[in-house]
């Protein structure tokens, strides 16, 4: 497998870690679904294949609890039907590979599954990605010498990256996908500045071109959306600590009211998806890719009377009518082609 370092994103169109093959371009969708959702220790109850105790500790305690899980996680991706669904804290490629086989016998809900193992070796947590179309490549960068040494940046063991193309000809459109899952804790919140410098070395010059380019995932935030500082990680993440401003990124939440814009059961706002300027301005020369709505669906979610308080440690205790299926609720985005 070939990683990517920093240098090698001016080839990112003709290099990649994972070819997928396709005869012909997809056809462009009228409308482009991006779900990015934390599904909360997606482990089935096989812990033969975890070697730490963490992992082996969060597996489904029984085989009718993995299928309980996988159903309520099946359900919430048949509701959306998202055309990129970016999911993190998934155990490895077999469990996407359960939950595709829940869709095999309909063309509408056929899955193609981008999964790249991470370095996250005290969790085994790992991201993994989902597309209906589109998905030309994906795979995973590495840090350059220069990076590793350059104690602005700091590595992230749980990414991947994506490339996506609709189109022929003048029509064509493209579009990169980050999906993360950054290091947790309110206190490390300097670590997660690093994650970012890291994150935003490897896109800069892509998002500089112009492309269309999403960063999306647990970015473990402590930071409000409505009070993103330029330093912060968020802040670093967006591209709002440098002078320029061609380069900042949009913050969906942003679209939302204030009460609403909760991603996790602690009223926090983890979960993010960024978008570059092409995806927020509509091109008038040319039909493009253009951010229409934001939602979080906690509907999905959420079980029994009302939203769980807490998960820690108590999780497979709380009665199957009253469990919400994860601590984290699905943000999805839309984007049209107009």
């Amino acid at each position: 497998m070939l990683r990517m370092s920093c240098c090698s994103i001016a080839v990112l169109a003709l290099v990649c870690s994972v070819l997928v093959g396709t005869a012909a371009a997809d056809p462009i969708p009228e409308q482009v679904v991006v779900c990015s959702w934390n599904t909360e220790w997606l482990f089935d109850n096989y812990s033969g294949d975890n070697p730490s105790d963490l992992g082996k500790k969060m597996t489904a305690p029984t085989r009718p609890d993995w299928d309980w899980k996988l159903a309520g996680v099946e359900k919430v991706v048949r509701e959306i039907k998202p055309t990129i669904l970016a999911l993190q804290e998934i155990e490895n490629k077999r469990v996407l590979f359960y939950l595709t086989q829940r869709f095999k016998n309909e063309p509408e809900l056929k899955f193609r599954t981008a999964f790249v193992e991470g370095e996250d070796f005290f969790t085994e947590q790992d991201v993994g990605l989902l597309a209906l179309s589109g998905l030309t490549n994906f795979g995973r960068w590495d840090m350059s010498k220069e990076q590793f040494e350059d104690k602005r940046h700091m590595s992230v063991a749980k990414h991947m990256f994506a490339t996506f193309a609709w189109g022929t000809g003048d029509d064509r459109e493209t579009l990169t996908v980050v999906n993360m899952h950054l290091r947790a804790r309110g206190e490390v919140a300097h670590l997660r500045v690093r994650q970012a410098n890291l994150i935003r070395a490897w896109v800069n010059d892509l998002i500089k071109k112009g492309e269309n380019v999403i960063l999306l995932g647990d970015m473990n935030s402590d930071e409000f959306a409505a009070e993103t500082t330029p330093e912060g990680d968020i802040g670093t993440m967006r591209g709002l600590n440098t002078p320029e401003q061609d380069d900042d990124l949009f913050d969906t939440l942003v679209d939302l009211k204030d009460k609403q814009r909760h991603t996790h059961l602690n009223g926090q706002q983890y979960d993010r998806i960024l978008l570059s300027k092409g995806l927020t301005e509509d091109d008038p020369k040319r039909k493009d890719l253009c951010f229409k709505s934001v939602a979080i669906r906690h509907d999905l979610v959420i079980r029994g009377k009302e939203q769980d308080k807490d998960h820690m440690d108590i999780f497979w205790t709380i009665p199957e009518a009253e469990r919400d299926v994860s601590d984290h609720y699905p943000l999805v985005v839309t984007l049209d082609y107009k």
